[in-house]
């Protein structure tokens, strides 16, 4: 944890508070203006659809890179070295399954949400799947909520140290607020113009960042790599594989359980589907997803760098007496190479991924209860645009208000350790869904009830078993001890059991599917709706 006095001197707190608040008037002006001038749900959901290939890029890119990506990535590169770099190559490939697999058929068949999309498929049961995907998009973005609203607290930790309950509680308020304000006022254009100058931030602070740290070193790798090697108290170590996930097969049972939440949960991810249906036709859709890949590589390997330079200039002791999970890695190497200036920028830089990526989280959510839920769960579809965009926001406020609530009680859990089960739940539920309902004609409702919920359970019942839970010292339960399931993320089991629970339902369901209406929903799959 953190020491008392906290990472970063309270002097140098003013500047990040200056450019946070210059952040945050603009964005918040740019809230209103941008606001829909009409209640339709077209321009709340998705916005003029208008922008851009390279500014649809720039916010899926916004979207996607959380600050558990930036704090946590470059603290487990400083830390673990090559493990850590993998790590990072993980978060960057789960784009190319968007990419070649859904992006362009979710497109092409959705709406506003992934219900939209199975609707046209299970049209005779779609109540129920509707009802059954917003419950899950719900767990999964509350969960991405909670964990945006803890790494708020563990930024406000690198100042103050560790910060007692009010400025805890005073810290997720006024986010989980800023957060609701910004999607219950202008929705998508708003939540858009967020991520994408939170984009623009992040790509010019960590390239200024990485070109002093390769200038440290004369612009040699050689001399960046053997720093970070001597430093890491590991020698050569540092640069093989082995030091956190090849330490036992449990550890590397884990990270593998990792790797493929992280690569097939990005597609399922509520927030990343609600962008994919933005763009206005197909090629935009298919440039933007182009420049989110580039985007998140190249900050993947700026960040890779930082890791590796924090470790050479700051060293590995340092990092970890400052702060054990190695969060404070990119504050502190800032403050070494570019002093108060850098730290401010980079400070002000994670506020504005944590509200960018809460408010298209919250969005997600918001659109999966007043649409999915609401609008055909309940209404059936007989609703007025202005009923349920005011639902919309009434559920954004909702969302907002249980991940407080949720982050007040549990502030202390692990901001990335949520992230990942956000991930996993995503790969084991809603995954299968939409594998199943663009490739599979014999997909029928039975078999997306049973994958949805069965998914989900068996996600949520593994981590209740795991280490995550109980059985050590970092356990949310230390004290406790009642883990049977090894691993801390649960993927590695729970993807498998999605997908066969989406198989075995389908196969033992008394319905079987409509080939006509399978046909026609390909078609659509393959032509370009504009």
């Amino acid at each position: 944890m953190t020491t008392a006095s906290g990472v970063i001197p309270l002097n140098q707190v003013g500047l990040p508070l200056v450019l946070f608040l210059v952040f945050l008037v603009v964005t918040m002006f740019t809230a209103i203006i941008n606001s829909p001038h009409r209640d339709e749900v077209n321009e709340f959901y998705l916005g003029s659809r208008t922008l851009s290939p390279l500014r649809y890029g720039m916010a899926m890119c916004g979207d996607y890179l959380s600050a558990a990506t930036l704090l946590g990535s470059t603290g487990l590169v400083c830390l673990t070295g090559y493990d850590g770099l993998l790590y990072l190559v993980g978060t960057a490939i789960g784009w190319i399954m968007v990419l070649l697999l859904i992006a362009e058929p979710l497109r092409n068949t959705g709406l506003f949400t992934l219900g939209d999309t199975v609707a046209l498929r299970m049209r005779d049961r779609q109540r129920p799947v509707r009802l059954a995907i917003g419950v899950c998009a719900l767990v999964v973005s509350v969960l991405y909520l909670v964990a945006q609203l803890s790494a708020s607290v563990a930024l406000l930790t690198q100042f103050t140290g560790m910060p007692g309950g009010a400025a805890r509680a005073l810290c997720v308020i006024i986010i989980g607020c800023l957060v609701v304000f910004y999607v219950a006022v202008g929705g998508m254009p708003s939540t858009t113009f967020i991520q994408v100058a939170k984009t623009a931030m992040l790509v010019v602070v960590t390239v200024v960042a990485v070109v002093l740290v390769l200038r440290h070193f004369s612009w040699s790798g050689d001399d960046l790599l053997g720093a970070a090697a001597a430093n890491s108290g590991h020698g050569d170590a540092y640069l093989r594989p082995g030091l956190r996930f090849g330490v036992s097969t449990t550890s590397k049972l884990d990270f593998l359980s990792l790797a493929l939440s992280m690569a097939l949960g990005v597609g399922g991810l509520p927030h990343i589907v609600m962008r994919l249906l933005s763009p206005g036709s197909a090629r935009q859709l298919r440039t933007a997803v182009l420049w989110t890949v580039g985007l998140v590589g190249a900050v993947c390997l700026a960040l890779g760098i930082l890791g590796l330079g924090a470790a050479a200039v700051v060293g590995t002791d340092t990092v970890r007496a400052a702060d054990s999970t190695g969060n404070s890695a990119v504050l502190l190497l800032a403050q070494s190479l570019g002093g108060s200036l850098l730290v401010a920028a980079f400070s002000c830089l994670v506020f504005a991924t944590i509200l960018s990526v809460a408010a298209g989280v919250t969005l997600a959510a918001a659109s999966a209860l007043a649409h999915d839920v609401f609008a055909h769960g309940i209404r059936k579809g007989r609703v007025e645009d202005r009923q349920e965009v005011a639902v919309a926001r009434l559920s954004a406020g909702a969302v907002g208000a249980l991940g407080i609530f949720i982050a007040l009680l549990a502030w202390d859990w692990n901001a990335a350790s949520l992230a990942f089960l956000a991930f996993a739940i995503a790969a084991s539920s809603l995954v299968p869904t939409i594998v199943y309902t663009l490739f599979w004609p014999r997909f029928t409702a039975g078999g997306a009830l049973l994958g949805l919920y069965g998914g989900l359970g068996c996600s949520v019942l593994l981590v209740a078993f795991s280490p995550l839970v109980s059985s050590t010292p970092t356990s949310l339960l230390p004290s406790a001890d009642f883990a049977w399931f090894p691993l801390q993320n649960p993927g590695i089991v729970a993807i498998p059991v999605g997908f066969l629970l989406g198989w075995l339902g389908t196969v033992l369901s008394p319905r079987t599917a409509d080939v006509a209406t399978y046909h026609e929903f390909e078609e659509r799959c393959l032509a370009s709706v504009e």
